[in-house]
């Protein structure tokens, strides 16, 4: 099988970026106009950061702060794990479910050229995938 990569996922999708002085507001604004569940934050081209669905929940409106005035650097996760657009889309999603997050930024000599979600996983994909962890439990016992 023909493992897709990050790059043949992310092909055609503008990059969605945010500045770290951006507003939580304005970011979940920027979020729902571009349909997606999370924001790259940038110095520049570099990567600084992630903002997601997830974090607005837990460390902004669960934590009693104000979205209207609570700044991206204040509450994204910095310097996340990444990977370059050559990988294999399935390494991407193995990384996501041992990490315990849904979205992976992509990056190519420290630009930010996309992200990928567990959402843009394909049933060939997921197959692969149970079928790797499975195999890798079977060898643990």
């Amino acid at each position: 099988m023909q493992l897709r990569t990050l790059r043949s996922v992310i092909d055609g999708r503008p990059v969605v970026t945010a500045a770290p002085d951006t507003t939580v507001v304005e970011a979940a604004r920027l979020m729902t106009a571009r349909g997606v569940g999370a924001v790259l934050i940038v110095h520049g081209t570099r990567l600084a950061g992630i903002f997601t669905e997830r974090d607005a929940l837990g460390r902004v409106l669960a934590a009693g702060r104000n979205p209207a005035t609570t700044q991206l650097v204040d509450v994204m996760t910095r310097d996340p794990q990444s990977l370059p657009p050559d990988e294999p889309f399935l390494r991407a999603l193995r990384l996501m479910v041992q990490g315990g997050f849904r979205h992976l930024p992509v990056v190519e000599h420290g630009r930010a050229v996309g992200v990928v979600s567990s959402r843009d996983a394909l049933d060939e994909d997921m197959v692969e995938l149970r079928w790797d962890l499975e195999q890798r439990e079977v060898a643990r016992e």
